[in-house]
């Protein structure tokens, strides 16, 4: 296998057209990263490309800093503009690596675009992706859990790009040897307190049972194609079973009810996401009560959202308990979606419309949508005194316009 000419076809095919003017490196400082730097800087030898690294210091073990400054001295002899990212934000709570890797993200993306890099490549290995298989085994994963990491996804405007998925570790690291290369053994790669760990060393019984990282890896590549094509059937579904209503989603609960389970799972998945403005989905395990209110009907609190059944459609709305608290002047947005527009905000504040702000607004029900809706949505407040609330038909002269369009909830289906 010439690593060098794959690595270099998957990140050409990848890229779906011209060289970008800079690619960015993460750049741990392990086997990985440093092959992926060396190979990405001899890739783009001849052409006007410029590669740039930097090293997260997630500052949780001693030497951490000076493992960082080793990494950027390497980074330097290779002639890459490196740069250091301190992470200050764990306070001791919650999952340690999970959070590590939030931040990590985020402090890469946020490196990449201060630099404005629009392309970024990560090490992860042939060897991650079937590690990752067997991770999301253990948790009973869907299609879209197996498929694991993808070649390619977006991270705000930068792209994302994992050219080394069809490389082993083993083979990463005879083209280090080869080329004379170091690198920094992070020792949390030998702790067995981490479930990664354990399973990259159980994977040694594994393999003469066939499950190779080669097997693994090319059932995550098998489920990506079948995650790709229900996307794209979810996609085109929601186009004729849903509309958006003032920040929240109702599908024909006839047509809906037709669908396979997987397919109603997508489509409940990617209105709550949208709706409630997470980050991630929720488990696939919390959400087979979802698909009760869609077979039975009824109604469900689920994810900061309500799923109702009312008159023939469901609704996934805002939950007003998620909401309830949310205070903002009256010039600002609203639970990240919404944004007031007329008069003087002068001494008015934005807060949810709740049921007794609903029994103020008299032609609420010309909306169209379901009191629980309702009460979820921002109302302009001069202390206990209503002002407006535009989508309960009490508009006063004011509107309310949402900061996140309608159409991201169709395109949501296609991209998570």
């Amino acid at each position: 296998m010439n690593i060098l000419s794959e690595v270099r076809a998957h990140f050409q095919a990848d890229i779906r057209g011209a060289l970008p003017p800079r690619v960015g490196v993460a750049l741990s400082g392990g086997g990985d990263s440093m092959a992926l730097l060396h190979l990405l800087t001899r890739c783009f030898q001849g052409h006007q490309v410029e590669i740039l690294a930097a090293t997260v210091d997630h500052g949780l073990r001693e030497g951490s800093a000076q493992e960082a400054r080793q990494v950027a001295a390497i980074a330097s002899r290779m002639a890459v503009d490196h740069e250091i990212l301190l992470w200050q934000g764990w306070q001791g709570e919650g999952n340690l690596q999970d959070q590590a890797r939030r931040a990590r993200y985020r402090l890469l993306g946020d490196w990449a675009q201060r630099r404005q890099i629009p392309v970024l490549a990560l090490g992860h290995t042939a060897d991650d992706q079937a590690e990752t298989v067997l991770m999301r085994l253990a948790r009973s994963a869907g299609v879209d859990g197996l498929a694991a990491m993808p070649q390619r996804r977006a991270l705000n405007e930068i792209t994302l790009l994992r050219p080394l998925l069809k490389v082993t570790r083993a083979q990463l690291r005879s083209y280090l040897t080869q080329n004379d290369l170091t690198w920094v053994e992070d020792p949390s790669n030998q702790d067995r307190r981490f479930e990664r760990v354990r399973l990259r060393q159980a994977m040694k019984d594994l393999a003469p049972l066939g499950l190779t990282i080669e097997s693994l890896s090319a059932v995550a590549e098998n489920m990506a194609k079948a995650k790709e094509a229900l996307d794209l059937i979810a996609f085109k579904l929601a186009r004729e079973l849903a509309q958006t209503i003032c920040g929240g989603v109702a599908f024909d609960e006839v047509r809906l009810r037709d669908q396979p389970d997987e397919i109603i799972h997508r489509l409940l998945s990617g209105a709550l996401r949208w709706v409630s403005g997470a980050e991630y989905p929720l488990r696939r395990r919390v959400m087979g009560k979802a698909l009760d209110v869609v077979r039975r009907g009824g109604g469900l609190t689920l994810g900061g959202c309500r799923i109702l059944s009312r008159r023939g459609q469901i609704w996934v709305c805002r939950e007003y308990n998620a909401v309830r608290n949310e205070v903002a002047p009256a010039d600002a947005v609203w639970d990240k979606r919404w944004c007031f527009q007329g008069g003087d905000p002068q001494q008015l504040e934005q807060r949810p419309l709740g049921q007794a702000g609903l029994l103020l607004c008299p032609d609420w029900r010309d909306s169209g949508c379901p009191r629980e809706l309702l009460e979820a949505t921002p109302a302009l407040w001069r202390n206990q005194q209503l002002i407006a609330a535009p989508l309960a038909k009490m508009a006063n002269g004011w509107t309310v316009n949402a900061v996140i369009s309608d159409e991201e909830f169709y395109t949501g289906l296609l991209s998570h």
